[in-house]
């Protein structure tokens, strides 16, 4: 049972919410997880795809979940139990919490790595010279330090939530982003001016389409899903904490389009700079750990750049750590009546042991893998999540929307105070139609294209 004496949290301003949500959105996965991939999946081409995917499904769900939220006012499982009573549809909303808890249960194990980084940039641990692939090699397979760096990363996170939505998601995402585009642009000045830098600038904007397959259509699906994130419960929770008169479609617009400018502008910071130094683009999760040190150790005033680097990969994780144990906070908020610092706690204990296997996947756990996969644990945390997950939540919550609630309601609620522009038969097909079938689609090709290696 929820609790109905205190009253619901609200954004204190548009803005903040659009912050907030951007902050949750623009995270590892624009900066460690977009570069790379678009590496291995041949450069521009691969963006070409994902940009199709954010605005063919990516743009229609983040409305989706959004308006959800708002009507409701209540988190995942909630919102689905206020629309569908005596119905197993909650169920699509717990599948949301528990992939947002799946999600980042890893995801702090690699914001931990960014953030010892930034600690033995500052320690002089990482020195131009050194072998960088060492470095990693001797962090992650290490025990203790990856934990320490994880249970610090989940610290700082439930700090934050435990301050609510005001006075900490809000406080902290406009103190964070605006800190985060800053670095942003000094590292893409300092990579673009660097002599050789425009050879970069041409593979990340020349496509080569003889590298796409069944698996890159998938890589770019759920890089849309992962990064925007969606299917895990965000926008429908943040979403909750809107007002009547919030304008969804232009914020919404707001938050996709920082998403992509913030994941080409990760680009721009590091493909010139990796080809004007001699590297590989394509050195997946390495790209960041290995190569980019690398970079960085080759630079005039590398250490300073290298610093500025691993802070920014650091607040991008942490933006996206909030909102995370924010949804499953939440539940236990709405649905249980917790008080928030409790819930906050508790939730970020036990989604730390959760992640400990991943966090010991190149040490303890280094011999294991599942069947079919042949990955580490951390990766493949990572499949199930952004592979089956994340595309199966936002395909029913389509499916939800479209067919069961009804398509009316939803443009009527994203349509209410609006005076920009308003969402109308355009968002009902992709919501219906589109969105649904290309989920499917490519949810098949890519799945069968990964386990018939």
């Amino acid at each position: 049972m929820s609790n109905p004496k205190k009253a619901r949290e609200h954004w204190g301003t548009r803005v903040g919410f659009i912050l907030a949500a951007a902050g949750s959105a623009v995270g590892l996965g624009n900066i460690w997880r977009f570069p790379y991939m678009t590496g291995e999946h041949g450069g521009a081409a691969f963006i070409i795809i994902y940009l199709l995917a954010v605005v063919l499904l990516g743009y229609p769900l983040i409305i989706n979940e959004t308006v959800l939220g708002r009507f409701s006012q209540k988190s995942p499982v909630g919102a689905f139990k206020a629309l569908a009573p005596k119905s197993p549809w909650w169920l699509v909303g717990a599948l949301g919490v528990f992939t947002g808890f799946v999600i980042l249960s890893y995801y702090a194990v690699v914001a931990g790595w960014a953030l010892a980084y930034t600690y033995k940039v500052i320690i002089a641990t990482i020195t131009p010279g050194i072998d960088h692939a060492s470095v990693f090699k001797n962090h992650i397979t290490s025990i203790w330090e990856p934990m320490i760096w994880q249970f610090l990363v989940m610290v700082l996170t439930v700090g934050i939530i435990a301050g609510g939505v005001v006075k900490g998601i809000q406080k902290w995402s406009t103190i964070l982003m605006p800190i985060l585009f800053l670095i942003m642009i000094i590292l893409i000045v300092r990579s673009v001016t660097l002599p050789g830098a425009s050879e970069g600038v041409i593979y990340y904007l020349k496509p080569d389409f003889s590298e796409v397959s069944g698996r890159t259509l998938l890589a770019a699906l759920s890089q849309a899903f992962f990064s925007l994130s969606l299917g895990m419960g965000v926008f429908i929770t943040y979403g909750s904490y809107l007002r009547g008169k919030d304008e969804i479609p232009v914020s919404t617009a707001y938050i996709a389009g920082l998403d992509i400018i913030f994941a080409l502008l990760a680009g721009f910071a590091i493909f010139p700079a990796v080809f004007a130094l001699g590297f590989e683009p394509g050195a997946g999760p390495g790209l960041v750990f290995i190569t980019l040190p690398a970079v960085f150790g080759q630079m005039p005033l590398g250490t300073f750049f290298g610093f500025l680097f691993f802070v920014l990969v650091t607040i991008a994780a942490l933006t996206s750590t909030i909102s995370l144990l924010e949804v499953v906070s939440a539940w236990l908020i709405d649905e249980k009546g917790w008080e928030r610092k409790k819930a906050a706690i508790l939730m970020g204990l036990v989604i730390f042991v959760v992640g400990i296997p991943a966090s010991l996947g190149y040490s303890v756990f280094s011999g294991f893998s599942f069947p079919g996969l042949n990955t580490d644990l951390l990766d493949t945390y990572d499949w199930f999540a952004n592979s089956i997950f994340l595309p199966l939540g936002g395909l029913l919550s389509a499916i939800f929307v479209g067919y069961i609630w009804g398509t009316k309601k939803a443009v009527d609620e994203a349509n209410k105070g609006c005076t920009v522009f308003t969402i109308g038969k355009w968002w009902i097909i992709l919501i219906r139609y589109v969105v649904p079938v290309l989920i499917v689609a490519i949810m098949a090709v890519g799945i069968y294209d990964t386990l018939s290696k």
